[in-house]
C-alpha cells in the first residue's frame, strides 16, 4: 500500500469511527432522508450529487433519481460517462451504507455504457449491496430511464471493509 492509499484509508476509518452518519438501519424514507442530509452537508466532491434525489432504500439497496442538466453533459451533449461512474460509485456506497456497514474503500469500479441521456431526461438509479463479507462488499447498479426502463449504465463495485 502506497502512502497515499495509507493516508486515503486512514482518513475514511477515522471518519467512519467519528461519525454516526457513515452506516445506518434506516430504511425508506427515513433512509432517503438520512443521505439527503448527508448530501446537504457536503463540503467536498460529494457535492456534485446535490441535484440528485434519494428516494429510497434500506437494508443494502439505495434508488435515486435525477434529471439530466447542462452540468451532467459531456461535450456531444449526453450525459457524461464520469458523472455516470460518479453515480455508479456514490450510489454503490449508500446502498453498502444501509446494511448498516462500514462505507470502505473502492477496489474495483466497472462501469458499461449501454445508452445514451440527454438534458431534460428523469434517470432512476437502483443500486443493491449483493455480499458483503468480512473484507470485501459487491454491490451492483443499474440506471434506467425512467420513461421506459431503457437501460442507460450498469455498474459493479467491490469495496474493502475491514476496518477492525
Amino acid at each position: 500500500m502506497t502512502a497515499v492509499e495509507c493516508v486515503c484509508v486512514f482518513s475514511v476509518v477515522y471518519a467512519f469511527r467519528n461519525n454516526s452518519e457513515m452506516g445506518t438501519r434506516k430504511k425508506g424514507l427515513e433512509f432517503a432522508k438520512h443521505i439527503s442530509e448527508i448530501i446537504a452537508k457536503a463540503t467536498g466532491f460529494e457535492k456534485h450529487l446535490e441535484k440528485v434525489k434519494i428516494i429510497g432504500g434500506g437494508d443494502g439497496v439505495c434508488t435515486a433519481e435525477f434529471t439530466v442538466d447542462k452540468e451532467h453533459l459531456n461535450k456531444g451533449g449526453g450525459l457524461h460517462g464520469g458523472y455516470t461512474a460518479t453515480l455508479v460509485d456514490m450510489v454503490t456506497t449508500y446502498a453498502l451504507m444501509s446494511k448498516p456497514c462500514h462505507p470502505g474503500v473502492s477496489v474495483d469500479i466497472n462501469v458499461s455504457y449501454l445508452k445514451g441521456a440527454r438534458i431534460g431526461d428523469e434517470v432512476v438509479i437502483e443500486a443493491n449491496t449483493l455480499r458483503a463479507g468480512k473484507n470485501l462488499a459487491y454491490i451492483d447498479c443499474v440506471l434506467k430511464h425512467k420513461k421506459n426502463n431503457a437501460v442507460i449504465a450498469k455498474g459493479t463495485h467491490t469495496k474493502y471493509v475491514n476496518f477492525e
